[in-house]
């Protein structure tokens, strides 16, 4: 069978690597190195150049490239359905590497106005400060990116599905307009992977993740990754290499390990999070409670139509009284953590007083019905 046929499950486990020709280990080695030697000074030079160009297994230094990490791309561009791709020491990294690739001083950039608060940061004094013009806008209404559009607009960078507010974007739509205007088009998909939704095939022009989440799944290693047209991940591979955010070799292998599990975490936490999420709806101390897989989520009808796998494992919600009965129920929870990351196998609540009170929560992969009794649980503590 072509590996053109291969299904993602089989691709999550096969792709990129082989058997070890040397030892025949069968896992992809860690490749814990910082250089490479070479047999003659003639051999280092044409290496130096292939390097530098992003020639694939060409290896001089593991700031640029690494056997493990490549492996890793290879993978992650398959899953993708990507001509490239390429990985970073962190999701921020991801997004910094790959807006600066794309972005100079006197540019304009359209971005979502709900987005991870880190993002914001960025595009609201790192870039500011660099010249280049962000301005931020509600994406979910169509009519605001087009009339939002100036002459010197690049670029459209948006969240798949929304931190913390789970808006989801009409991607194709968004694709379109991004086209007709000639802007590169670029999708956060962290809350979503590439299991649930691949932006590339709706009209993205890069798709990037914070892989720390489901991508690796386990809690245990920061990443970020890129994949896109192989014209544009070495643009994002050139600022990875010059500002150093390169991954290293041991933290590639670990992300390798957990995507290898993707597509059977994946349908675990959508299941758990359509019951939790029906769950918190029925109940009276609840003021709302958003998720995509529910019919009172704004865009439940684009969630049909986009999410057919699933709608993932981030819900938000927010209880009536205020501060004082989130943090009073948040402390009464016992099976999930209070922390504030997502996308790992055990199930995690953040509390979010700064952004009006509302409680996002990663469901895990345990029992659902532990899950629930934990919550039910808490309700009774208020």
């Amino acid at each position: 069978m072509t590996k053109e046929k291969l299904h993602f499950e089989t691709r999550a486990i096969h792709e990129g690597e082989n058997i070890d020709p040397v030892t025949g280990a069968l896992n992809t080695p860690i490749y814990q190195t910082s250089t490479f030697a070479f047999e003659t000074a003639k051999e280092l030079e044409t290496e130096i150049v292939d390097a530098m160009s992003w020639v694939p297994e060409s290896f001089l230094y593991s700031r640029t490239g690494n056997p493990t990490t490549s492996v890793l791309e290879k993978k992650i561009a398959s899953l993708e359905n990507a001509e490239d791709a390429t990985v970073t020491a962190t999701g921020m990294a991801a997004v910094s590497t790959t807006l600066m690739s794309l972005l100079n001083a006197g540019d304009h950039c359209l971005a979502s106005d709900d987005l991870f608060i880190v993002t914001h940061s960025l595009l609201d004094d790192v870039l500011r400060s660099k010249g280049i013009d962000v301005e931020q806008i509600d994406v979910t209404d169509l009519s605001n990116i087009e009339k939002s559009i100036k002459e010197n607009t690049k670029a459209i960078y948006i969240e798949a599905l929304s931190n913390p507010h789970l808006d989801l974007a009409d991607i194709p739509a968004i694709a379109e307009i991004a086209k007709k205007h000639n802007l590169y088009f670029i999708v956060d998909n962290t809350f979503l992977s590439p299991f649930l939704l691949r932006p590339l095939d709706l009209g993205a022009d890069l798709v990037l993740h914070s892989a720390t989440k489901y991508i690796a799944g386990h809690g245990d290693a920061l990443a970020g990754a890129i994949a896109g047209r192989k014209e544009l991940i070495d643009k994002v591979r050139y600022y990875n290499d010059n500002l150093g955010t390169a991954i290293s070799p041991f933290v590639s292998w670990l992300i390798l390990r957990g995507i290898r599990t993707l597509h059977l975490r994946m349908p675990a936490h959508c299941k758990n999070a359509q019951a939790v999420a029906e769950f918190l709806e029925s109940k009276e101390e609840v003021e709302f409670v958003t998720y995509p897989g529910l019919e009172s989520h704004p865009q439940y009808e684009t969630s049909k139509k986009l999410l057919t796998n699933g709608c993932g494992g981030m819900i938000t919600f927010r209880l009536h009284g205020g501060k004082e009965v989130m943090e009073k129920f948040v402390d009464s929870v016992k099976l999930a953590a209070i922390a504030v990351s997502l996308g790992d196998v055990r199930t995690l609540i953040y509390p979010k007083s700064s952004n009006a009170n509302i409680i996002r929560f990663s469901v895990g992969c345990e029992a659902t019905e532990d899950i629930i009794a934990d919550l039910e649980q808490a309700f009774k503590q208020l």
